[in-house]
């Protein structure tokens, strides 16, 4: 099964789509004036330890400061390591003041800020460079011990004596010859020269690393052996990143294609429309049931719901196949909304204890295919299914859209009829305090409308009651819940 992926870059921002299976798997928004934080190292300045919550607050040149909590200390990290260790407290490891080398480990979202850690690490292709440990890793998902050994041996053969630092062998090194090894080993230690060499001569807080832009983290972390072509529709950026493919990951020159079709690149695929369709609550399944997927602050919630779906032998078999199908929409929804935190599911209630299995089943499947750490836990007694979905950046919705100014996030308005009853006791109220020649009412199109026909009669009736005139004008800018009472 191929696997494409597109590239469209403009000078304001670059939007990068997966495309598996001829459905759009991934989507990841990378803006010029708020590119991601997270591999950045920084030369911080303490301004605020909180020994309570064994924290500092870190100046690393943003708008808010950045967090260390004690357990992201470098040190402490080591104690946590050895048995019976007694851990120091942050006041006794950090001062206000004080300059560190930190690197962004979660970007800020919302009104958090940045977290940090001090234990450095630097990715390259193959393998992730630690420059304050001795050890050398290998991935998880090479599953083979085999494998990993040999891995481990090749890097090993690859480090002098008395070099310092310590390395990951990441997924993409299990098929990589000595000298793709060598060249990652070579590229990492002399990026890590650099951050020190910077981190003696400039002052804090200040920048000493940033991390690869999106088009060229494609190239790095995204590209494997599935990958069949790699399309980028920007003349110019294609040949950077060409240059950067030569340089770094040459096997993936091949695969890159300058794209100069008339139609744009996501329009062509359907991207644009699946990005609309994603910021929407409602996802539709091809059996003709639906999902509900709502966000919240807390967490999201994903309902599921057959609608019109009816194929199955009987009522059972029905819920059965809508929430196979759905357990594939959702894996899929949580990628390409990058949803993370708690995320409850509420499946189509189902008796039959296999089903509930065989659901769970293709549940974890789904989420297989997920590049962040996900799990799923059993079905609930109430028939619920518990998420947690690692929260790396914010979600598309985020990025993308902001709170509504009419219904300021709750997702509903109140009525004209509403507003016109509102309006009603508030001139009530204000003619009981003020005595004015006359009242006005400012309001939108369609709350004058009412008032002049089906609200007419209430509001003449007020008039005579409180013996003022009340004239109505209509404010084109405002909403339909805004309105004033100006005294003339």
């Amino acid at each position: 099964m191929s696997e494409n992926i597109l590239i469209n870059i403009t000078p304001q921002e670059t939007r990068v789509a997966l495309i598996f299976q001829g459905a759009v798997q991934e989507l990841h928004i990378e803006r010029t004036m708020s590119r991601g934080l997270v591999g950045n190292i920084y030369l911080g300045k303490i301004v605020r330890v909180l020994p309570g919550m064994q924290s500092a607050f870190i100046d690393i040149g943003l708008e808010r400061a950045a967090f260390l909590h004690v357990a992201d200390i470098w040190d402490q990290r080591q104690l946590s390591i050895t048995e019976n260790a007694v851990s120091t407290p942050i006041e006794k490891l950090l001062f206000e003041g004080q300059a560190v080398t930190v690197q962004v480990i979660k970007d800020p979202i919302g009104t958090k800020g940045a977290r940090l850690s001090t234990q450095i690490s630097i990715a390259g292709r193959m393998l992730v460079f630690l420059p304050q440990d001795s050890h050398i890793g290998i991935s998880q998902k090479i599953g083979n011990e085999e494998d990993r050994e040999a891995l481990r041996s090749m890097v090993q053969n690859l480090l002098a004596p008395n070099e310092k630092g310590g390395f990951i062998v990441r997924t993409m090194a299990e098929d990589a010859s000595e000298a793709e090894l060598q060249m990652d080993v070579d590229y990492l230690r002399k990026t890590w020269a650099a951050i020190c060499h910077l981190a003696k001569r400039l002052p804090s807080p200040s920048l000493l690393h940033q991390d690869l832009n999106l088009a060229q983290r494609v190239l790095r972390d995204f590209v494997n052996v599935e990958t069949d072509n790699i399309q980028i529709d920007s003349r110019e950026n294609f040949q950077k990143l060409l240059e950067f493919a030569a340089n770094y990951t040459p096997a993936v020159i091949p695969k890159l294609a300058h794209y100069t079709g008339e139609r744009p690149l996501f329009d062509l695929y359907g991207v644009e429309e699946e990005i609309e369709r994603a910021l929407g609550r409602r996802v539709e399944l091809k059996s003709g049931g639906y999902l509900i997927v709502e966000q919240t602050e807390a967490m999201t919630t994903v309902d599921v719901n057959t609608g019109s779906f009816v194929a199955g032998r009987n009522f059972a078999d029905t819920i059965f196949k809508t929430n196979l199908e759905a357990a594939h929409a959702i894996a899929r929804q949580l990628r390409l909304r990058n949803l993370g935190g708690m995320i409850i599911l509420d499946l189509i209630d189902m008796d039959n204890a296999e089903h509930q299995m065989a659901v769970l089943a293709e549940l974890n499947k789904a989420f297989a295919r997920d590049r962040t750490k996900i799990s799923a836990s059993g079905f609930s007694a109430l028939g619920l299914v518990e998420v947690t979905r690692k929260r790396t950046r914010e979600s598309l919705a985020h990025i993308l859209c902001e709170t509504c100014p009419a219904c300021e996030g709750k997702g509903q308005v109140k009525t004209a009829r509403t507003i016109c009853y509102e309006i009603l006791r508030e001139l009530l109220r204000e003619a009981k305090q003020f005595n004015p020649r006359e009242f006005r009412i400012l309001a939108s199109q369609v709350v004058v409308d009412l008032f002049l026909e089906e609200e007419s009669q209430h509001l003449a009736m007020l008039g005579d009651f409180i013996g003022k005139p009340v004239s109505l004008q209509v404010e084109s800018t405002y909403h339909q819940e805004q309105y004033d009472v100006i005294l003339m």
